[in-house]
């Protein structure tokens, strides 16, 4: 119960956005980021997974699963203990954990570097501490779960690179925690933008991401999503 309680005043939030009549898509629009300079070499194995950070799990599980390359997108928890990775204990933001997403992915096809670059670019504002758009909270930061070392040096080489480039208004804030575990969020919080495209939360905090998404990554982006429905957990 305190769940859907906790998802409905999300929700909420994104009614009084429209009624405050807030442009909350222009304070979202994407920037087009350089490439990183390095990159993890592709292995031999058919896939690989990486974790991000970035808000409310929702939009970012949105963008990567219109993201050619990408197999599966599952919103979950990192950062905490197995015994509190829910969304109710998560929600008091005392838990370590971030809202994330568990992103499996072809090397062959779309590289860790390339993820970065979409994440960083479309998929959350990295500059924002502790927070994302409406949501604020620990829980909601901006964060990267590298699965092995080689993610770790790419994520803090390209962070570096970007905020060298001054290419934002302010630092970037992303953190980078390694050696944590992720844990798949309930299954209603699955496929979430896909199931509810008219939710004003939804309107007008993630569809504009997949906007970005479409117009910054042509070549990237693929109209059918993929969902964790169908593959999943």
């Amino acid at each position: 119960m305190f769940a859907w309680k906790a998802v409905t005043a999300r929700l909420a939030i994104g009614s009084a956005i429209i009624l405050a009549g807030l442009n909350v898509a222009s304070a979202q629009e994407g920037i087009a980021l350089p490439a990183p300079a390095a990159d993890v070499s592709p292995g031999t194995a058919a896939t690989e997974t990486a974790v991000f950070a970035g808000g409310c799990f929702w939009g970012v599980q949105g963008v990567f699963q219109h993201v050619s390359g990408v197999k599966n997108a599952v919103s979950g928890y990192a950062g905490g203990a197995k015994q509190t990775a829910n969304y109710e204990s998560v929600g008091s933001g005392k838990t370590g954990h971030a809202e994330a997403v568990k992103v499996t992915y072809d090397p062959k096809q779309v590289t860790y570097g390339h993820l970065l670059q979409i994440y960083f670019s479309v998929a959350h504002d990295p500059t924002e501490l502790n927070r994302q758009g409406p949501d604020i909270g620990t829980q909601y930061r901006s964060a990267i779960f590298p699965e092995n070392e080689d993610q770790g040096r790419v994520a803090k080489a390209y962070i570096a690179q970007l905020n060298k480039a001054r290419l934002y208004d302010a630092a970037i804030v992303t953190t980078i925690e390694p050696g944590h575990a992720f844990y798949p969020a309930e299954a209603y919080h699955q496929d979430f933008l896909t199931n509810n495209p008219t939710y004003p939360y939804i309107v007008y905090n993630d569809l504009p991401k997949l906007e970005n998404l479409r117009k910054l990554f042509a070549k990237d982006f693929r109209e059918k999503p993929v969902l964790v429905a169908k593959n999943g957990i």
